[in-house]
Formats: C-alpha cells, structure tokens, sequence
C-alpha cells in the first residue's frame, strides 16, 4: 500500500506533510505535491498533517488514478523535503472539489 496526493492539494500546496516524512518521497510541482508511490513506506504520518485532507491511501476507492498521477509527476517533478508556506490564497482553495483540471504539470521553481 502507499500513499497518494489527491487534486484536494491543488492551489493550496500545503507542506506540513513533508516534514513528517521519514523517506522524502514528496515532490513539487507549481501549485501541488505528490508523493513517488514506490518510494513511500505506508507509514501514514502524512495523511493527519494535511490541513485540505488531500492525502489518502490507495485503497481508497477511486484511488487508481491518483497513484499514476503521483507517479508520473514524482518522475518529473524535484524532491521537496523542507517545509514551504502554502500558495497565497490556500485557505480560500482548501474546501473546494474537483480541481484536478487546475493541475500544473509546471515543476515548482527552483
């Protein structure tokens, strides 16, 4: 099992999740995290940081396409491993659905 970033974390980024992370196995893309499914250890210290509930397990029905989400961007996308204030209207985005078309494939800049 592993972990996965949902379109939840979309325009909000929050990061209160890669500091927990034993492995560092979350990435960064312009407004989003994933997290490499074949690096996480199922440990789940991640899932209750999260402020927008974007983190959950593949077992989660539905989940399929948010493992190879999180995989193909974990692919591209550079190793985050510090904590990082969240976009500038997080708060305004955290409660909304179905964000996933506002994904930016735009790794998060240097």
């Amino acid at each position: 099992m592993t972990y996965v970033v949902t379109d939840a974390c979309v325009n909000c980024k929050f990061t209160d999740c890669v500091e927990v992370c034993p492995v560092d196995c979350f990435y960064e893309g312009e407004n989003t995290l994933v997290i490499h499914p074949d690096e996480c250890i199922d440990c789940g210290v991640c899932e209750p940081e999260c402020p927008a509930d974007a983190i959950r397990p593949d077992s989660d029905p539905g989940s399929n396409q948010w493992v190879e989400l999180n995989r193909r961007y974990a692919g591209i996308w550079p190793v985050i491993t510090e904590r990082k204030d969240p976009l500038p209207d997080a708060e305004a985005w955290k409660d909304r659905t179905g964000k996933l078309s506002l994904l930016s494939e735009t790794p998060a800049a240097a």
